[in-house]
């Protein structure tokens, strides 16, 4: 067996001994914004400790448990706390808690995450959802040995965001009241923020927001076939456009101090999904 699928299926062994629970939509939630978690109707916590194999989440502001249970009357498993690249796992333990949630049932991957405006028209505070991303800058979470029980060889990333499920989520922010900006996502490894010079070259790649996660996570789901979708929190100007400096507490501060908002944009999406 392959070593990254079995790694995989012993996670969900593990999982499978402490609860049967088959959940309809996975949520992973990002930087400052794990609050949102105590909206769930919740059935059960487990730690990621406490699952034989799993990757610990280390990063600031990420608990590292899968919370589960129901919101709006859809079954839920919630990541409080993500795996990041720059942690120094490899990029297959990455993605382990995504395919991970999809064995035990769920079709639909919501991601939500902090990032740095780079789009002059975003400011702190703002809700980006995501169209498109760019991966280029860090590994391709499929590379090697292709796992046929996930996906296919070459799987296409024409529509990785479900374009219904955005419809869904733009459908929420109308009734919240809120002035959801759109844009492209790009992916870098971190830990060290970006450099100025680097912002203003992935504005000209099309990047309108910035962060250290998200992306691989999306490919590896739209690999295996969930139907995806993402929102970000905006929550500083990228590095270079307001000479600030940037620091994690900040990033943190910023997911908090918006979470009301948050709350009410993803509960009213998942209530239409």
């Amino acid at each position: 067996m392959n070593p990254i699928y079995e790694k995989l299926k012993t996670c969900y062994d593990d999982v499978r001994r402490k609860t049967d629970f088959v959940p309809e939509i996975a949520l992973v939630l990002g930087s400052g914004l794990g609050s949102f978690a105590d909206n769930i109707e919740v059935e059960g916590v487990i730690d990621y400790r406490d699952i034989e194999g799993f990757p610990i989440s280390t990063a600031p502001g990420h608990v590292g448990q899968f919370i589960y249970g129901t919101i709006e009357g859809k079954k839920i498993i919630c990541m409080k706390g993500r795996v990041h690249y720059y942690e120094g796992y490899p990029i297959s333990d990455v993605v382990l808690p995504v395919r991970l949630m999809h064995l035990m049932g769920a079709n639909i991957l919501f991601l939500t995450n902090a990032s740095g405006g780079i789009n002059s028209d975003f400011s702190p505070g703002d809700f980006m959802m995501l169209t498109d991303h760019i991966s280029s800058f860090v590994p391709n979470p499929l590379v090697g040995e292709n796992i046929p029980e996930l996906g296919v060889r070459f799987p296409d990333m024409t529509h990785v965001y479900d374009l219904e499920l955005c419809d869904r989520i733009r459908e929420s922010a109308a009734e919240s009241g809120i002035n959801l900006k759109e844009g492209t996502y790009i992916q870098t490894t971190g830990p060290s923020y970006e450099s100025p010079a680097e912002i203003r070259m992935f504005k000209t790649l099309g990047a309108d927001a910035v962060g250290m996660s998200t992306v691989v996570e999306a490919i590896a789901a739209h690999h295996a076939g969930m139907r995806v979708c993402g929102v970000s929190c905006i929550t500083n100007y990228a590095a270079g456009i307001d000479g600030k400096k940037l620091g994690e507490q900040e990033v943190i501060d910023a997911g908090k101090a918006s979470a009301p908002l948050f709350k009410k944009l993803v509960t009213n999406a998942i209530k239409r999904f």
